[in-house]
């Protein structure tokens, strides 16, 4: 399988590349030395100021390019090889050269019933193919539509991968045709070979708690005591004297069942009650629930992510064709610094191969959603 990729922005750290003109600027530009045909599946990601023009924008690409299939979304941020593109006009694009039976794109699900009409219809394609990978786009704008996620993992059997995308209005997806309002993308036939790593973004700080008690949405004792006094046990005496400064530095962690790996979701802290004693974590928990407590800064994520790397990089071996990056909007500069660190490191552990993605407000990863998490997909050599 072959893999391309290109990007451009209108804007850069120096200042401005171009006057930008428009989406077409910005697509002559990612068009530079592309194949004058390619066959296979186009990606593509635009930021916001795009969303407008996304049905121009891929009746050009499969007029210019040759491909007909194209998947993609609008995103708050993007990335491509060793750039990120936040606050300004962006589009990346990428080909991945493969059979055209090798893959199927997924149409708009808005819904349980919708999901088994579209794989449904698919149903000859999956047995055949046996899909074990997915990249999944969400539209949080519609009402159930990330219940919807696991639902489609479960119902496929494929590892999903993805992110919510974003559009004030309109269509803020591609899967064939320009859609929105609910799950879309592409799932791969297992003669598609993929490596996917997972970086949480934060470091434990505690031990795993048991909620032993629930007074309505917050969580009143862990390990039978008042979840308060435990939470400032986990968290120090120096955070304990002041619990503002644990604010966006401290989150809950619910730790993923059955999973071999130590994975776990994490969850903002939404409330605390001081005279109850008790907390509220923004998640549906239960008597019986594990939690513990989870650290957030940079130094944590540039050591989660160097893990990640190193050991995506040893499942992959040498033929890593291409990638795809989903990373959370809280990441990229937010806590990695200006300059791109975050797909720096990428490109420092896997080399200069192709790598396009987005920046969003919550991340898919085996079928799960996720925040504060990078979720990286190589293609490789089969």
């Amino acid at each position: 399988m072959n893999a391309y990729a290109y990007a451009h922005a209108g804007v850069t750290q120096d200042g401005p590349i171009t006057q930008w003109r428009g989406w077409e600027s910005l697509l002559d530009h990612c068009l530079q030395d592309w194949p004058l045909t390619q066959n296979g599946l186009g990606l593509v990601y635009v930021t916001e100021p795009l969303a407008g023009d996304l049905n121009d924008i891929l009746d050009q690409l499969r007029r210019r390019t040759g491909i007909a299939d194209w998947t993609g979304a609008v995103a708050p941020a993007i990335c491509a090889t060793g750039t990120e593109y936040f606050d300004t006009p962006a589009m990346a694009i990428m080909a991945l050269g493969m059979p055209a039976g090798s893959y199927r794109l997924v149409p708009s699900i808005s819904s349980a019933e919708g999901g088994e009409r579209v794989l449904g219809s698919m149903s000859d394609w999956m047995a055949a193919q046996q899909p074990r990978f997915a990249i999944i786009h969400a539209d949080p704008r519609g009402s159930g539509v990330l219940s919807l996620v696991p639902g489609l993992a479960e119902t496929t059997q494929a590892y999903l991968v993805g992110g919510l995308t974003s559009a004030a209005t309109g269509a803020g997806q591609i899967a064939g045709a320009t859609t929105g309002g609910g799950l879309s993308g592409v799932l791969f036939g297992e003669s598609v070979p993929v490596a996917t790593g997972l970086t949480q973004g934060c470091a434990p700080i505690g031990p795993l708690r048991t909620i032993t008690a629930m007074e309505d949405e917050f969580v009143a004792e862990l390990d039978g005591r008042l979840a308060l006094d435990v939470f400032k046990e986990d968290i120090g005496d120096l955070l304990a004297r002041d619990l503002q400064r644990v604010v966006g530095y401290i989150h809950a962690a619910v730790p993923v069942r059955g999973s071999d790996t130590g994975d776990y979701m994490v969850r903002n802290l939404i409330g605390i009650d001081a005279g109850q004693g008790w907390l509220a974590i923004g998640d549906m928990l239960s008597e019986g629930d594990q939690v513990m407590f989870v650290r957030r800064d940079g130094a944590s994520a540039v050591a989660d992510m160097a893990r990640m790397l190193d050991s995506l990089k040893d499942r992959a071996g040498a033929g890593i064709r291409g990638g795809v990056y989903h990373s959370c909007i809280a990441r990229g500069p937010n806590q990695f610094g200006p300059g791109a660190q975050e797909l720096s490191m990428i490109r420092e552990a896997l080399g200069d191969i192709p790598i396009i993605g987005f920046f969003g407000n919550g991340e898919i990863s085996n079928g799960r959603l996720y925040t504060y998490t990078g979720v990286l997909s190589l293609f490789i050599e089969s």
